[in-house]
This record gives C-alpha cells, structure tokens and sequence, in this order.
C-alpha cells in the first residue's frame, strides 16, 4: 500500500503514521461504522473528483440508518478533502472518509458513545488489476448470501457489514478466482464482493434492483445513465443465477474496481468468453468520464481548487 503524509482526523491533519485511535473503539468491537469509496482523477482541469457530492450524501444517509450524526458539515469534509489531496501532492487517488463510533461506553448500546470522523487519501491501481480490466476476470458463486434487509441494512455502507464481503472474498481468492458473487436472500444476484453487477442479453442491459439487497452504488448510477444515453436499453430487475452463465456479456461497477468485465463465472465463459461490445462502449465512455474527457457529465467532476503539485 502506498502511503500519504497526511490523513485529517476528527478536525486536524496528523501523519499517517499517527493517526490513531484507542483500542476499546466501539467500532472495533461491533462494527459501529460507515464510510466511503471515492476516487479523484487526474484532468486536463486539474485533479477532479469523481461524484464527491453524492458519496457525501450517501455517507450521510448511511450514517443516519445507524443513529448517527455527521460530526462535520459535509461542506466541511469536501473541504478537508481538497485540501488533504493537495497538501499530499497526489494529482489522482482513492479517498477513504469514516465515520464511527468512538471510545466510551462498552457494550451494545452505541448512543452515548462519541461520533467521530477522518478522511484517508493514498493512490490505488485499480481493484481488479488492470488486466482484469482489459480481460475480464474470473468469478465463481458464492457459497455466503447477501445480507438480507431483514438482519441488517444494505442501503447503508457500514463498516461490520463487510464482514459478509469478506468472507465470500477469501472464498474465491481461495478457489483460485478474481471475484465472487453474491445471491440474495431469495437465491437472485445481488453483487460482487464490492461492485454492482450488470447482465447484458440480446442488446439489453439487466441490473438487480435495489429490493434485491443492493448497496446502491455510484458507479452503478453513472454506468446506468451512461447506458441510457448511449441509447441502450436497461432495465433493474430481479437477475437468476443461470443469467449470469448464459449472459451474452457480465460487467462489475464500483468505486474501486471503475468498470470490469467478468470473462468466465463458474467455470462457463460469458460469451465468448472476452468482454463484448457493448461492455467496451460503456467502460470508455465511462473511462472518459471518469477523467474530465466528458463534457456531456463534466458536472459529476468536483474539482480540487488548489494546485496539486509538489
């Protein structure tokens, strides 16, 4: 992992290598946390970053499914985030804002214990590798269902609800495959480990939706909207597990992974078992948009307003 000088905690820029907090954290016991995946892009206008406001809203959103407040404006964490990303010199990174639970009281009940907040930054190569990205990559089933809405919330990105990811990650990895994908309570596809699936069948796109346990993801939208415009066809709903095998192309969207195509899911290619024309168009224009070579969705980039250079 390559590290940064800085990461602002709960109000302040620390280093990287003292921004700590006490081992009774609530959120290190049970999970009491939510955050977010954001990725900021080097442009010919400068770094940008990718939908800044609507994962800020979505931390928010998470957070108030959980009985927390943000302990900062929003206004205030893109602020600190611009000026974190340039008082680390990065032109491109993936950003890592959370907010938790503190020290305090032990036990289940988390209302008396503080919220607290940090922003991270760090360059990142892309989730799925590069390869991945231009290949497709390899998938199996997993054997672990999507958490269901009626245990935990799925809507809110929350840090103990990735423990499900987790496990059905260190599964494929396992078994000798790039990624996994998860069913939901009913036996649908629901995601990846940290990505939203797409299925494209006689020129048009599926996606699950979000009754189907999703994490309503950013990419997700954008890469929808982008389909849409280019003038496909996309419709949410529920996908069966064959789909996914008998697909004519399955592409993954999220923060971290951008867009990858999947190539082969247990063991049957997707296809012809390369990623397909219409996961190409999308993953481009997508890719442009991404790096401000889109003026059609230059509104989704927020850009750093001070120099990013050393």
């Amino acid at each position: 992992m390559n590290t940064a000088d800085l990461i602002w905690l709960n109000g302040e820029f620390v280093a990287w290598e003292d921004a700590k907090v006490h081992v009774l954290t609530h959120a290190m016991h049970y999970g009491t946390g939510v955050f977010e995946g954001i990725r900021a892009y080097e442009t010919d206008r400068g770094t940008a970053i990718f939908r800044h406001q609507d994962h800020l809203d979505r931390l928010e959103a998470s957070a108030k499914l959980y009985y927390m407040e943000l302990p900062f404006e929003k206004e205030q964490l893109r602020e600190v985030t611009h000026e974190l990303i340039a008082r680390n010199a990065f032109k491109s990174c993936y950003i890592r804002p959370l907010v938790w639970r503190g020290y305090g009281p032990m036990g289940l009940n988390p209302l008396d214990n503080p919220v607290e907040a940090m922003v991270a930054v760090w360059e990142w190569g892309v989730y799925l590798g590069e390869e991945g990205q231009r290949k497709g990559v390899r998938g199996r089933v997993s054997s672990y269902r999507r958490i269901s809405s009626d245990s935990l919330i799925p809507h809110s990105k929350a840090s103990g609800q990735y423990l499900n990811s987790v496990l059905a990650k260190i599964e494929s990895l396992k078994a000798g495959y790039e990624e996994g994908i998860l069913l939901d309570d009913k036996g649908n596809v629901c995601e990846g480990t940290g990505e939203n699936v797409f299925v494209v069948k006689n020129g048009k796109i599926v996606t699950p939706p979000q009754t189907a346990s999703i994490l309503d993801g950013i990419n997700r939208r954008s890469c929808m909207q982008i389909a849409r415009d280019l003038g496909y066809e996309l419709i949410e709903r529920d996908v069966a597990r064959a789909e996914l095998a008998l697909a004519d192309e399955v592409f993954l969207t999220g923060t971290a992974a951008e867009l990858t195509p999947m190539r082969e899911i247990d063991d049957i290619a997707i296809g012809d078992g390369r990623p397909g024309p219409i996961t190409r168009e999308i993953q481009q224009v997508f890719d442009d948009a991404l790096h401000g070579r889109a003026e059609q969705y230059a509104d989704w980039l927020d850009l750093v307003p001070v120099p990013s250079e050393t």
